[in-house]
């Protein structure tokens, strides 16, 4: 048992987030990628629609994640 939960905690943890933290940030985050899999799917279907879709996604979730987060520790 005790290994289970090291399991569910470890990672989570690891990004001074509790299990439910986690869970609540990671699907916050599944929603704009799942839509913007879609739109790269277009995309790459008829270029000229989505242009700017994919990068902008992935910069604004960056942000979120790391940049944050680095804020965050730095205490800023």
């Amino acid at each position: 048992m005790n290994f289970l939960l090291r399991l569910f905690r470890e990672h989570p943890g690891s990004v001074d987030e509790t299990y439910l933290q986690h869970m609540k940030m990671s699907f916050s985050f599944s929603l704009p990628m799942f839509f913007a899999s879609l739109a790269l799917i277009v995309h790459a279907l008829l270029p000229f629609l989505f242009v700017r879709t994919g990068s902008h996604v992935v910069t604004t979730l960056h942000e979120r994640m790391v940049a944050g987060r680095n804020r965050q520790r730095a205490g800023t």
